[in-house]
């Protein structure tokens, strides 16, 4: 493991976030009905199902690979990956919490390099790498923004997501401990 530095720990938490955010959110989806789930709520992706399936593509398909493994999938960001909504649902949580430990893997120095990777159009691209994993967890949060519109438009109730109620219930935990 590499030595944590101000990267680590701030991605970490992110990382963290993500994690608490989708199980919440996907904990306020569960009581759907299959019609409501896959209902076209003007989403960019139309659906609840079709968002979540864009983050499982976007998020764990496209942009872990090219962190983790210098590897580019050739993917269509609207490609219905898993059909089935539980499936999806346990692959969105496995996938956040791929992120921790990668994280932790990398040396400091990474965080000021640049991430090399091709596009799902087969451009290459080289970007900030901290940047580009900030957009990672940025995309995250916009598309469950979505997401809790839809819910709040279907009459459900929403979910808190606000990355601030995760910091106040890190810090009870560490409390208590």
């Amino acid at each position: 493991m590499a030595e944590l530095n101000p990267w680590h720990i701030h991605f970490a938490r992110l990382a963290r976030y993500n994690v608490w955010a989708t199980a919440r959110l996907l904990d306020a989806v569960a009581p759907l009905s299959d019609a409501d789930y896959r209902r076209d709520m003007g989403l960019f992706f139309k659906s609840i199902h079709g968002t979540l399936n864009h983050l499982l593509v976007g998020e764990h398909m496209l942009w872990y690979p090219r962190f983790a493994r210098g590897v580019s999938p050739k993917l269509e960001l609207d490609a219905e990956v898993e059909p089935e909504r539980d499936r999806l649902g346990q692959a969105l949580k496995g996938g956040a919490a791929n992120w921790l430990p990668l994280i932790a893997s990398w040396p400091a120095e990474r965080f000021d390099a640049t991430l090399d990777y091709t596009t799902t159009k087969g451009v290459p691209v080289s970007l900030p790498f901290a940047a580009t994993l900030a957009h990672v967890f940025n995309h995250g949060t916009h598309h469950r923004g979505q997401i809790t519109a839809a819910l709040t438009a279907l009459g459900q109730p929403c979910p808190e997501l606000d990355f601030a109620y995760c910091l106040h219930e890190e810090a009870a935990r560490e409390k208590a401990a």
